[in-house]
């Protein structure tokens, strides 16, 4: 265990990290990427007779539930990773430049995108989303006690219902 725990906390997922079970503190995350995944592929999947739709499957996606998710996991997530790891963490700052981009495209993307636009798109959103199931999520799993995973799951539960209001 402590192994795992070392490659996982070093930038390298082992196996023992892709298939252990989401800890209860990040399994709404999880929930969300499940939802970011589909729209993903129906961005991939973006053609000039399918490109509005694609479109607009995103952008409901976006002002529903993506854009607080990445506030969610700037302004609870990060922070409580980075009382255990730098900031400057590889993992951490793909995560913060993903979001960056993510968001750039979203804004972009509002117009009248190519389909070659909702594909890049599609591609960034599903590979920012397995960075995060395959290597931040472990990282922090590994590096946080368990007091303070349950203390940042009931943070997060906070961040969720005053975004629900």
């Amino acid at each position: 265990m402590a192994r795992e725990k070392y490659h996982v906390a070093h930038g390298r997922p082992t196996e023992f990290a892709r298939r252990v079970k989401r800890s209860d503190a990040l399994a709404q995350l999880s929930r969300e990427h499940h939802h970011g995944l589909i729209v993903a592929q129906r961005l991939n999947r973006a053609t000039a007779a399918t490109a509005a739709a694609a479109r607009d499957a995103f952008l409901g996606f976006w002002e529903q539930e993506g854009h607080q998710h990445f506030r969610v996991e700037e302004d609870v997530l990060l922070p409580a990773l980075a009382r255990h790891c730098s900031p400057t963490h590889d993992a951490v700052v793909r995560v913060v430049t993903d979001h960056i981009d993510i968001r750039r495209r979203a804004i972009d993307v509002a117009g009248d995108p190519t389909p070659d636009e909702l594909r890049a798109l599609g591609d960034r959103l599903h590979a920012h989303i397995r960075h995060e199931e395959r290597m931040l999520f472990p990282l922090i799993e590994a590096t946080l006690p368990d007091h303070e995973l349950a203390t940042l799951a009931v943070a997060l539960e906070q961040a969720q219902e005053q975004h629900d209001r």
